[in-house]
């Protein structure tokens, strides 16, 4: 695949609502982590799919800060997005949202980051498309999605 082809940033948009029910949870009511992370993993991965036109593999996660118990009977919203795309990997936002339906409420419950690589047919690592960000939060993000590349660059490099 030649990397130079341009997608926007829109393109990539994955949106999955879960509703957590009681084999979600803990023996507080509260969504398991384990299970969040899994919803988290697969909507990055529609979205690296959805710009690499590839199956995708994930490369890393980076860390997921938990600011709020999501409890039994919420819906749970991920939105993720490319941020970054580079040689071969893309780094994927998710933003997660609960949602109870019966108060009323809704509140940002985590934000994650995801590096995926999208592969061929033999599970080997391919070029991906170009990401143009157009919104000013796009282009923030997408500053940012450097940064953190050359931070996870520099950790790995340094426990070698």
């Amino acid at each position: 695949m030649s990397g130079q082809k341009r997608k926007k940033v829109s393109d990539s948009v994955v949106t999955m609502t879960e509703l957590v029910l009681p084999h979600h949870t803990n023996q507080l009511g509260n969504l398991l982590g384990g299970q969040l992370m899994h919803w988290i993993d697969i909507c990055a991965a529609l979205s690296a799919a959805k710009h690499s036109q590839r199956v995708c593999v994930t490369a890393s996660v980076d860390k997921i800060d938990f600011h709020h118990p999501i409890k039994l009977g919420n819906a749970v919203t991920l939105i993720a997005s490319i941020n970054r795309a580079f040689k071969t990997s893309m780094e994927v936002g998710v933003k997660v949202f609960a949602e109870s339906l019966i108060e009323g409420t809704k509140i940002h419950s985590n934000t994650a980051y995801l590096t995926f690589v999208s592969v061929d047919e033999n599970a080997r690592p391919v070029k991906t498309f170009e990401i143009v960000p157009e919104t000013e939060d796009e282009k923030r993000r997408f500053e940012e999605a450097l940064q953190r590349r050359k931070f996870r660059l520099e950790k790995r490099s340094n426990s070698d």
